[in-house]
């Protein structure tokens, strides 16, 4: 044989070598990515597809769609938090790519399920506070995406109630027992209350079955006002916080624009169906091979008033101009 048919047999097997990761590769992203979905809520709320849909399009949008080049594995808890645990060891075991995720008791159980699957938080109260990552530069472990620092807006919703209900002194906390973000914003919110002289009357629930007794005690605290930490457990609920609140004529005071819209009075906390769109971004990441451990940690950078004045209307309050103008919504 020729020293040229030689070389070209050479240069032939080398072009082989060289495809061959190349082809492995190709093999590997089109293969069908697994995307386990924890969520508290059940699937019937009608917050649930605005949040889903929104990150489903944006994910969409970065080249990933449902049945072709990924799958959805849902898991619903319904508002009752002692079910997450096993929900989460069922998409473990279901083996899917990435977990994504909102809220401390969903977090809390996939973490446990997991220390190897990556896991996206959409949003939660506090992720460096309550220790779901080293730091929001270099989360460090197999949990990034976005939180919220709940805690920095727990003294600003005070102040914006205080400004519609007049002569405010006395103020009931709704807030998720089992939730480590709603403790830290707890104690921002007294820590807040001596220069809004403001006394504050802590209102823990574990389940939903709590919410009834917490909004009764609330009444015999002679609370003026009622500020909810939305969390799936009180987001749940909200119908049934609105009903009583409006009967027993006590304004409430809500973080996410759902509970405005279900009948809050007001609401003050990022758009979550912003947050939900934006961790499409780290699922997407994570899916192409990026290591969740040096995915930073994002925060919400624009927050949201929402007025309900049919609301402030039945209460018989009424609502400053100025506070009107800062709103970014006012239902009326």
């Amino acid at each position: 044989m020729s020293a040229y048919f030689k070389r070209r047999e050479f240069i032939a097997l080398l072009g082989g070598a060289a495809a061959c990761p190349l082809a492995a590769r190709a093999e590997q992203s089109d293969r069908l990515r697994r995307v386990g979905v924890l969520q508290g809520l059940a699937e019937s709320d009608p917050e649930w597809p605005r949040r889903f849909g929104a990150f489903k399009q944006r994910l969409q949008e970065l080249g990933w769609t449902e049945g072709r080049n990924v799958a959805f594995e849902f898991r619903f808890a319904g508002g009752k938090p002692e079910r997450l645990p096993g929900l989460a060891t069922d998409l473990v075991q279901a083996n899917v790519d990435v977990i994504l995720t909102n809220a401390a008791q969903s977090i809390e159980a996939a973490r446990m399920a997991t220390s190897t699957i990556p896991i996206v938080m959409a949003s939660v109260g506090d992720a460096l506070g309550a220790g779901y990552v080293a730091s929001l530069a270099r989360p460090g472990g197999n949990v990034t995406g976005l939180t919220l620092v709940a805690t920095d807006q727990s003294a600003k919703r005070l102040q914006l109630v205080k400004e519609i209900v007049p002569n405010l002194v006395r103020v009931a906390v709704l807030w998720n027992g089992n939730a480590s973000g709603h403790r830290l914003q707890l104690q921002e919110m007294e820590r807040a209350t001596p220069a809004l002289g403001i006394a504050l009357r802590s209102l823990p629930i574990w389940n939903a079955d709590d919410i009834d007794a917490s909004l009764q005690a609330a009444v015999q605290a002679n609370a003026q006002a009622i500020a909810t930490m939305d969390d799936p457990v009180v987001q749940s609920q909200r119908g049934r916080i609105v009903a009583f609140a409006m009967r027993q004529r006590v304004p409430v005071m809500s973080e996410f624009r759902a509970a405005t819209e279900a009948g809050t009075l007001m609401s003050y906390g990022p758009n979550q169906v912003d947050l939900w769109r934006r961790s499409a971004a780290y699922v997407d990441k994570i899916l192409r091979g990026a290591n969740p451990a040096d995915l930073p940690v994002e925060q919400p950078t624009k927050f949201e008033l929402v007025i309900n004045l049919k609301t402030a209307k039945a209460l018989g309050l009424t609502v400053p101009d100025k506070l009107l103008a800062l709103a970014d919504e006012v239902i009326e």
